[in-house]
């Protein structure tokens, strides 16, 4: 029989800036928090005087502490502005979601693709497969997500099948240019439809 999984941990903090564990009946720090999530411990955190749930700025701030620690940084610059970036964008609310799909993906496959990084440096420390591995399972994510994610946007697998039968067309040759215009030119007033969709999508959302 499964035993039933545990409530979170309810943490206040305080004007003072100080974090008080109600489960332990002690102060903690934010280097114990992170330590609770390394342990699977899940906890969430309010504002002791308004009780707004902060648990999202706590656990963001615990990774800028981690990132400031030296040799230990998980982020890099380049992502860090890629993500700046798609604040504001309508691309925003998408990008939670692969990030989570992505990271369980990872989590689930981190053994194996330990065991890869452990043959792969083992045998040499300047081989390179571990990290091809990381590139290929991250393709292999997005791919997925994008199939999973066109199920429920119909307007994107419609825009990537017209563009699968322009390329097909465009292959076929110059003899069969001509009788392909009147297709090429369907082509063309259906992605002027979908982009104009995306557009009022867009400012429904805002």
């Amino acid at each position: 029989m499964m035993s039933a999984a545990k409530d979170p941990v309810t943490i206040k903090k305080y004007a003072n800036r100080r974090l008080y564990n109600t489960g332990a009946s002690t102060y903690v720090t934010l280097e114990d928090l992170a330590e609770m999530v390394k342990k699977g411990e899940d906890f969430l955190v309010f504002d002791a005087k308004s009780g707004d749930d902060i648990t999202r700025s706590v656990l963001a701030q615990i990774i800028f502490e981690q990132e400031a620690k030296v040799g230990q940084s998980l982020l890099p610059s380049a992502f860090l502005r890629q993500l700046i970036r798609f604040y504001g964008d309508s691309m925003q609310s998408l990008v939670p979601r692969y990030l989570e799909f992505s990271l369980e993906r990872l989590t689930g496959e981190q053994q194996k693709f330990r065991e890869q990084m452990s043959q792969a440096f083992g045998a040499s420390p300047f081989a390179t497969p571990g990290i091809a591995s990381l590139e290929e399972m991250t393709r292999n994510n997005m791919a997925l997500f994008q199939q999973a994610f066109s199920m429920f946007n119909p307007f994107a697998a419609m825009t990537r099948a017209a563009e699968a039968k322009e390329a097909e067309e465009a292959n076929a040759g110059t003899d069969a240019a001509s009788p392909a215009k009147p297709a090429a030119e369907n082509l063309d007033d259906v992605k002027r439809e979908l982009a104009e969709m995306r557009k009022r999508i867009d400012k429904l959302s805002r």
